[in-house]
């Protein structure tokens, strides 16, 4: 191979590298400002959590095999972290129901029985289209930051959504613990398996 086309090579692995490290400092900062949900009619602003060491947003639907499946590991995640400091936001979100019925066939689970979790309403699905969520379930971890809330993680609790004894990557709890430690959250980003987010 000669110098020229080495050069031009390292040229380009070096643009690339430049890319991503740019690409992930982008998405690492990027920041929401405020939202607001509902309660039993009462507004709930993420502003008012402003105190919190980390805000997890939870897009869920009691409907979902899959966030039944993860209905007590949500629920055992927000008792534990909730104890120290960080608020945990339930949000029923519409689903495509036949995706549903599919996902249901699949892994063969009753949506009931779970852990009773606070479940809040996104009207006009205005926060899950602000996060970006897809799936139920999935998680965005923020991070009260000066001009509002850093989002530090989005995707999958964890690396099995069927078998939580088979478990061997706790993504969210990882992340928590890396935040509340004072470290950068680590991963970022991992895909969510889950019931596709109905967008009407």
């Amino acid at each position: 191979m000669s110098f020229r086309r080495i050069s031009l090579l390292a040229a380009a692995t070096l643009l690339f590298g430049i890319f991503a490290v740019s690409s992930a400092r982008a998405q690492g900062s990027r920041s929401v400002a405020d939202f607001s949900l509902k309660q039993n009619n009462t507004e709930v602003s993420l502003k008012s959590y402003a105190g919190s060491k980390a805000v997890v947003v939870v897009f869920i639907n009691p409907t979902c095999p899959f966030s039944t499946l993860y209905q007590n590991r949500l629920a055992a995640l927000s008792a534990d972290y909730g104890s120290k400091g960080v608020q945990f936001l339930f949000i029923d979100t519409p689903i495509n129901v036949e995706a549903a019925i599919d996902a249901n066939e699949k892994v063969k689970v009753k949506a009931s029985g779970g852990a009773a979790l606070p479940l809040l309403t996104d009207e006009g699905q205005t926060v899950s289209t602000l996060l970006g969520a897809t799936k139920t379930p999935e998680v965005i971890v923020l991070q009260p930051v000066s001009d509002g809330f850093a989002v530090r993680y989005k995707g999958a609790v964890d690396d099995n959504p069927q078998v939580e004894n088979y478990v061997k990557e706790k993504y969210l709890a990882q992340v928590l613990d890396n935040l509340l430690a004072g470290r950068a959250a680590g991963v970022t980003d991992k895909r969510a398996a889950g019931c596709l987010i109905k967008r009407f």
